[in-house]
């Protein structure tokens, strides 16, 4: 294997997935433009052992592949890490929230209010059902949703607001919910950089009405790229999760029932016993229709063995982060991640900001500088989400959240972050950022 410090970013591209991708952003974020990266940003947002590896081959000798006992004890598992009384398993965290969005009964010009600060995938699930996502403005230390903002923002279309824990940082959650006391509103978490994470002593996933994990590559729990889980107290919602998530099947109770199809009519349960057990029935959830969002048994035994080392994942991405903050310290213009007393960060991302007045260069000077001479790889997420030109046609306002605008366009750049940064690895990001600060300043 060629020496980590001298191997390109199209090398690197090659080496994480064995060639082109067709995935974009969302499988690789390699370039090849001949960069040696000292640092280079892993698209592997874990630690896969033996465990995962037996697991996997034990799961491939199950009679059953998708939705079996795997799933049941990733499920049950999940919840008792959550804190939460039902956990269901889904393909992803976008399929996860549209379920949850149906749930809700968000229906064709009910409003919800969202941060602009995330993945297309928070806003697209109220698209997708005709709702008109709002946007409310970040709070610029914590980067996370600004419950001030979203107060202002309630109207009597209202239905819900969505918070992002950004980062592995959770939003500031009881001013939410007291706003949603308030004014009749569902919560939802989208909890995709925030598992393990906690904010005053309740765990990500239980604070809101229904809380969605994301489980893919990048993610700090994964389960082979793909998959999802969505987290509830609330007894009905988790009945609704089961039927949405798999296309509305209920059990089939023939023993409650006359039926009468073609003419042909059965008035005993045993005139229908050899129907048993393949057949089914189908009934809507408040009007809803669900789809195939199903997790599959070898996503689901991996996964199990994920919530066996989420202590240690996120103990290890906490040490890498404090090490990362205390490194920085004092580089006039930078500013390293902010860390609430209330909460427990669990460093999906860290997070620095460039602050240019200070700094004396822009921050794309000084990603540049930071990139092509000291070879620590940044990234840069999430543009404001009106930004799109999907949303661009709908009329949104460009300018209506200036910190979420100040935050992408001048102010963030994500250093690598997952658990197999090694000491060096800590040491170059910090003397590469500590270097470049001085060359741009120059």
């Amino acid at each position: 294997m060629k020496d980590q410090a001298n191997i390109t970013a199209g090398e690197q591209a090659k080496h994480i997935t064995g060639g082109e991708t067709d995935g974009g952003i969302t499988s690789s974020y390699a370039t090849d433009d001949g960069v040696k990266l000292k640092v280079p940003y892993s698209f592997m947002g874990t630690i896969y052992d033996e465990a995962e590896e037996q697991a996997v081959l034990a799961a491939m000798k199950q009679d059953t592949l998708t939705m079996g006992p795997k799933t049941a004890e990733f499920q049950e598992k999940f919840a008792e890490l959550c804190g939460v009384k039902h956990a269901f398993a889904v393909s992803n965290c976008t399929t996860g929230m549209h379920v949850a969005t149906q749930l809700f009964d968000i229906k064709k010009g009910d409003e919800v209010i969202v941060t602009p600060n995330t993945f297309i995938a928070t806003s697209l699930v109220i698209l997708k059902e005709g709702a008109i996502p709002v946007y409310a403005d970040i709070d610029p230390d914590t980067y996370n949703i600004d419950p001030e903002c979203v107060a202002k923002l309630v109207t009597e279309k209202t239905k819900a607001i969505y918070v992002v824990h950004y980062g592995g940082l959770m939003v500031d959650m009881d001013p939410i919910m007291e706003i949603a006391k308030k004014h009749n509103l569902f919560v939802l978490e989208d909890c995709a950089h925030a598992h393990n994470a906690e904010y005053k002593g309740r765990k990500a996933g239980s604070i809101g009405d229904i809380g969605v994990f994301s489980f893919h590559s990048l993610k700090n729990m994964t389960t082979c790229g793909e998959g999802g889980m969505m987290t509830t107290n609330n007894d009905e919602f988790g009945k609704g999760m089961e039927a949405l998530r798999c296309m509305n099947l209920t059990q089939w109770k023939p023993e409650d029932k006359s039926w009468k199809f073609g003419g042909i009519e059965c008035n005993k349960a045993s005139d229908l016993e050899y129907w048993l057990p393949s057949h089914f029935d189908v009934d809507d959830w408040n009007g809803h229709w669900g789809n195939n969002y199903r997790m599959n048994e070898i996503q689901a035994a991996v996964g199990c063995c994920q919530v066996d080392k989420a202590d240690m994942l996120t103990d290890k991405r906490r040490a890498i982060g404090h090490k990362l903050t205390a490194g920085l310290q004092g580089i006039k213009g930078i500013t390293p991640v902010f860390e609430s007393a209330d909460c427990k960060h669990v460093f999906h991302l860290y997070t620095v900001c460039v602050e240019e007045a200070e700094l004396g260069a822009t921050r794309d000077e000084f990603m540049k500088v930071l990139y092509e001479e000291e070879g620590i790889q940044g990234i840069l997420h999430y543009q404001p989400t009106y930004h799109f030109t999907g949303l661009k046609k709908m009329g949104y306002d460009p300018d209506q959240c200036p910190n979420a605008n100040a935050f992408f366009y001048k102010r963030e750049l994500n250093l690598p972050m997952h658990p197999k940064l090694t000491d060096e690895d800590v040491e170059m990001m910090i003397a590469g950022i500590r270097n470049a600060a001085e060359k741009v300043r120059k």
